[in-house]
């Protein structure tokens, strides 16, 4: 899977903040009695590992392709014959 920089971008900000926002409700739930918190926290870590599994498959695809594209290059054999001892 190989995703855009912007919705890689995108993705990561969302992974990156979600356990905060679990961990807010969680808190202001306990004062306020807000409902579903447990839910609420363990629904919003579900989502955060899902994405941070997607964005891993994403980074190693994006890896790979970089380095098949470095394997390619034409010049990189021009170089190396034109060295001269």
């Amino acid at each position: 899977m190989r995703l855009t920089n912007k919705a890689y971008d995108i993705l990561k900000y969302i992974q990156r903040y979600l356990p905060l926002l679990s961990t807010l409700y969680v808190g202001l739930s306990a004062i306020w009695g807000w409902p579903l918190a447990n839910e609420v926290s363990k629904t919003v870590a579900v989502i955060a590992t899902f994405l941070a599994g997607i964005l891993e498959v994403s980074t190693v695809t994006y890896k790979h392709d970089l380095n098949a594209i470095r394997d390619d290059d034409p010049n990189e054999d021009i170089v190396d014959h034109e060295k001269k001892d």
